[in-house]
């Protein structure tokens, strides 16, 4: 007999196949982008095609997360990962751990080498971040003076917290000489011993314009400032290796700036609900002192001999109501008989049965009532009663019927 496989053993085997291929356990494919799908758990499902074919593609949530290039359908991508097999409906898949456009992989690639290496290294670890101050007086500020970032900045500040004084240390932010200026923007600050919180702002920009943010000296200069940095560099979606090192990052300028400050309004609030619950503080001490009064009223009345007679006067109302109730039901009983006897003799009623289709009837001449044929004599006139009139009749004749042994008219 031919051996021969399951089709789970043999879809086992060509996984095994994939697995044991190194080349195919580090691969970087290119192609584009289509049918990009984000799932509530986090994955993301996609194929990725060129001119003449195409593979199906999965990246787990733990690396979507990581991504700091979020692909759309048509980007023209490369993407590393596993190649391997996908038993349940037997086709083979890359499993990417790393996406990044093309044109500027180098960038990226540069990128994520020094995040794994500042990653490994613990700078980025939550237990390193120190906390931000909730009222700070004196709050720095990194960025270009000319920026439209620092002016959005200090609409914010003013806006929400005017209490705090605003110090710029002003910089570069873009260009080969950017980090280097950034870096000594971050040491003056930190010779300002009044400022309480630093924000790291710029305005959004392509990778090269941001790509200051993303230098080793100025991730580190970061770690080892005083003060706590709140980063807010470029735009929503946009991620920096600043963003990872800093205390706390936002997705621009102005959230920097909301992060940095409580909200004054919010603050005023607090301070009328401070003296509202004050003030019903104090009415609640005048009412305590006063339930503990009624209590104590209450106790006297608890031993008045009136407690002892407004329960007897319940008690014969309970019972004048009880015994009316009872004589109520006795009349409902007896109608109840009544109703039934009325019925019953309804029912009797002769005039009930002649509906029914019987008569009765009675000789004419002394009423007498006709029960049997030998009380009429042909020629007797009859009075026929049904139950809407009266007929007459007479008997005109008897005959004698032998079958029923007996004579009927």
């Amino acid at each position: 007999m031919l051996a021969s496989y399951s089709v789970a053993e043999l879809t086992a085997y060509i996984r095994d196949l994939f697995a044991l291929d190194d080349n195919l356990q580090d691969v970087w494919v290119s192609g584009e982008i289509s049918n990009m799908t984000r799932a509530a758990s986090g994955h993301w499902y996609f194929t990725l095609k060129d001119s003449s074919a195409q593979i199906k593609c999965v990246m787990w949530r733990s690396n979507a997360e990581r991504q700091t290039f979020t692909p759309a359908n048509g980007d023209a991508v490369l993407v590393h990962g596993a190649v391997n097999v996908y038993e349940v409906q037997g086709v083979y898949q890359l499993y990417a751990d790393l996406i990044r456009p093309t044109g500027i992989g180098d960038l990226y690639a540069e990128f994520e080498r020094l995040k794994a290496k500042l990653e490994a290294e613990g700078l980025f670890d939550a237990e390193r971040k120190r906390p931000i101050p909730k009222f700070p007086r004196v709050i720095g500020v990194i960025t270009s003076a000319d920026a439209a970032a620092f002016r959005d900045v200090q609409n914010v500040l003013r806006r929400r917290f005017p209490l705090a004084k605003v110090v710029l240390s002003p910089c570069l932010v873009q260009g080969d000489e950017a980090p280097a200026d950034i870096c000594r923007a971050i040491e003056r600050m930190n010779r300002h011993a009044e400022v309480d919180v630093v924000l790291l702002v710029r305005g959004g920009g392509s990778l090269e314009d941001l790509w200051a943010f993303n230098d080793e000296r100025v991730a580190r200069m970061i770690c080892e400032s005083r003060a706590p940095v709140i980063s807010g560099v470029g735009h929503e979606t946009d991620f920096t290796i600043a963003d990872f090192v800093a205390d706390l990052r936002a997705p621009t300028p102005s959230v920097a700036a909301e992060l940095a400050t409580p909200n004054i309004d919010d603050l005023r609030h607090s301070i009328r609900t401070l003296d509202t619950d004050l003030q019903q503080l104090m009415a609640s001490r005048l009412v305590s002192h006063g339930d503990a009064l009624d209590t104590m009223r209450r106790s006297l009345r608890h031993v008045s001999p009136e407690a002892r007679v407004r329960t007897l006067r319940q008690r014969i109302d309970d019972l004048n109501s009880r015994a009316l109730a009872a004589e109520r039901n006795r009349l409902a009983l007896w109608g109840e008989r009544l109703s039934a006897r009325t019925l019953a003799l309804h029912a009797a009623n002769p005039r009930g049965i002649l509906k029914r289709g019987y008569a009765i009837v009675y000789r004419s001449d002394d009423g007498r009532q006709v029960a049997s044929v030998s009380d009429a004599s042909p020629g007797v006139g009859l009075t026929i009663q049904l139950h809407d009139g009266e007929l007459k009749a007479r008997v005109e004749d008897k005959d004698s019927h032998e079958r029923y042994k007996r004579t009927l008219f």
